[in-house]
């Protein structure tokens, strides 16, 4: 598979590591618009060749994969463009930055034949695949409850450097730079490792969302820093489970923290994953008495990036798609208006909503 790398930014680093470690893997390009960015990255990597447009790259064609690294709203675009032109393509998350344009790239894909995956990176996490694994087993019976969050604190720690004045942090605080908040970001994270792990897709969702003070007008520089820090959401899934998942760029003590907990009629699983690992926890059989919780090992599993040089290979488009993801950014999408509404809504409504906002003017 020959690689081109769209976009040089901080993510991109753990790609190119990834993909150099997989045999059959050249990575043979990198575009970005900053020419000494793309040569600095290229560098790092051993890549031979640069671009500062995609058009440029697609000009030249000498490559059958690509995976997209750029900013959230550029992959709609440069994801269209790239399946034009018969290319593969791994996209970072979220797909897009709504439903609408999210579904535009799943349609798109689809009817090329191209393979296409979403860099949800938690799906590398073994002991979620075992939990889910486990779930589909019956292990835990049905599955009755659940509690996710995700938990970050670089808003009030500098362990991953200074938000307020860096602005690879900043655009993610403001809206009008394309971010959706944290429910955008990481919002779409923790509901996959939710919904992959109850083996269950969100019907009905409720969530309240908050931006808190953080500079004086809430501005800094050209950063208007409006877009949400936190969300709560309650959350009914297709399995009949009811669910509680948060996430918080103010979770002090939590650099980079995601947990679910899955209770069934018959056991219960824990995942815990931070930067210093991850480990899988169960409550099955006659320990379901007396409340007794034993570690479980999970293995080990291929990474997205494995799958991805696979599927190429293969010629066949394996989970998470690019139709996964448009379905959880639907249920982003209404968490949002279940926050201008104050109600509950179901997620099969979602398209009836945006039609209904255009009628009546927003």
């Amino acid at each position: 598979m020959r690689l081109l790398i769209l976009g040089t930014g901080g993510m991109a680093n753990s790609h190119a590591q990834a993909f150099a470690k997989i045999d059959g893997v050249e990575m043979v390009a990198a575009v970005d618009v900053d020419p000494s960015r793309a040569r600095g990255f290229a560098d790092m990597h051993g890549i031979a060749r640069i671009f500062t447009s995609l058009e440029d790259a697609i000009a030249w064609g000498e490559f059958d994969a690509v995976t997209n690294v750029t900013p959230d709203k550029a992959h709609h675009p440069t994801t269209l463009a790239l399946i034009a032109a018969g290319k593969h393509v791994l996209c970072e998350k979220p797909l897009a930055e709504s439903y609408d344009k999210a579904a535009e790239m799943a349609d798109a894909a689809e009817r090329s034949g191209l393979v296409n995956m979403v860099n949800l990176t938690y799906r590398n996490v073994a002991p979620l695949q075992r939990a889910r694994e486990l779930v589909l087993a019956g292990e835990i019976g049905r599955v009755r409850h659940l509690e996710a969050s995700y938990l970050q604190s670089w808003l009030v720690s500098k362990a991953w450097g200074d938000w307020a004045s860096e602005s690879k942090w900043l655009w993610r605080l403001s809206t009008k730079h394309g971010s959706n908040g944290v429910l955008g970001d990481v919002g779409i994270h923790i509901l996959d490792f939710a919904g992959y792990g109850a083996g269950s897709a969100v019907e009905r969702v409720f969530a309240r969302l908050k931006a808190f003070d953080k500079a004086p007008d809430n501005r800094i520089g050209e950063y208007d820093l409006d877009a949400n820090d936190s969300f709560a959401m309650t959350a009914e899934f297709e399995n009949g489970a009811m669910g509680v998942i948060h996430a918080s760029r103010w979770a002090t003590g939590h650099l980079n923290e995601l947990r679910l907990r899955l209770h069934g009629d018959k056991g219960a699983l824990e995942v815990i994953h931070t930067p210093d690992g991850s480990r899988l926890k169960a409550c099955l059989g006659a320990d379901v008495e007396k409340a007794i919780w034993r570690e479980l090992d999970a293995g080990t599993v291929p990474t997205n990036y494995q799958r991805f040089a696979e599927a190429v290979a293969a010629g066949q488009t394996v989970e998470p798609t690019f139709r996964h993801a448009a379905n959880l950014q639907k249920v982003l999408d209404v968490a949002i208006e279940t926050e201008r509404e104050r109600r509950e809504l179901d997620v099969a409504d979602a398209l009836s909503i945006e039609e209904e906002r255009a009628v009546v003017g927003g």
